[in-house]
């Protein structure tokens, strides 16, 4: 059976552009872009062979079906193995809000649904909830709105936009806000509605979300007390 993957590549700023253009080449049209900043000594960037700290991140779904050929081609064309050129790594999904949703950021891979995560005991999961830029506060206000604790925001920019004409039905500007809100599993189900109503692809926001499993944690205790009383 087939499993969704959230594939996060990072990569220097200088190599940013070679890294789009071949993952489009492979199908991978729909991808989110921020920009980080690496934390590595300078001995450590020397010893790797890497050219600085600045930092591109790329976040791309993809199944399973797909990473196997990819992967043998990272290696093969873009070299990836080779130290400072960058690396990519999966991290499986367990849902996303919507079939347009799911269609828009699968954008044509051959996909067969399966059971929700394939990590069963998980408490906590990470939703992440994409939307246009200026609109993560009522993207929050949404998740807020069913008991979600805070959320960390980042800046970023999609590719993509004439496939979410095609799987959505409506227009997306580039410039995106990616919003990161750890929650209980139980709670899931209903913060991925409130958001998917408050500030969906409907909306001016044009909000997805999907979740990610989380196996372990450390700081939440204060929300376990709370759901507890």
């Amino acid at each position: 059976m087939s499993q969704l993957h959230l594939m996060v590549t990072i990569t220097s700023r200088n190599l940013t552009k070679k890294f789009i253009e071949f993952y489009k080449n492979y199908g991978l049209e729909v991808s989110f872009l921020s920009l980080g900043k690496g934390t590595a000594s300078n001995d450590i960037l020397d010893y790797f062979g890497l050219d600085g700290p600045e930092k591109t991140l790329l976040f791309h779904i993809v199944s399973s079906e797909k990473w196997k050929p990819l992967k043998r081609e990272l290696r093969r064309k873009i070299n990836i193995d080779i130290p400072g050129i960058g690396i990519a790594f999966l991290v499986p999904l367990s849902s996303i809000g919507g079939a347009k949703a799911l269609n828009f950021l699968a954008s044509g891979q051959d996909f067969v649904k399966g059971e929700e995560s394939v990590l069963k005991d998980t408490k906590y999961e990470l939703l992440v909830a994409i939307g246009n830029q200026g609109y993560s506060d009522l993207i929050m206000d949404a998740a807020r709105k069913v008991h979600a604790a805070g959320g960390t925001v980042i800046h970023a920019r999609g590719t993509g936009s004439h496939l979410a004409e095609k799987f959505m039905g409506v227009t997306i500007a580039p410039e995106k806000e990616m919003v990161f809100i750890v929650v209980r599993k139980d709670q899931k189900n209903n913060i991925m509605r409130s958001i998917m109503d408050e500030a969906g692809i409907n909306t001016e926001a044009r909000a997805i979300v999907f979740s990610l499993p989380v196996t372990d944690t450390a700081g939440m205790r204060l929300m376990d007390d709370m759901d507890e009383e």
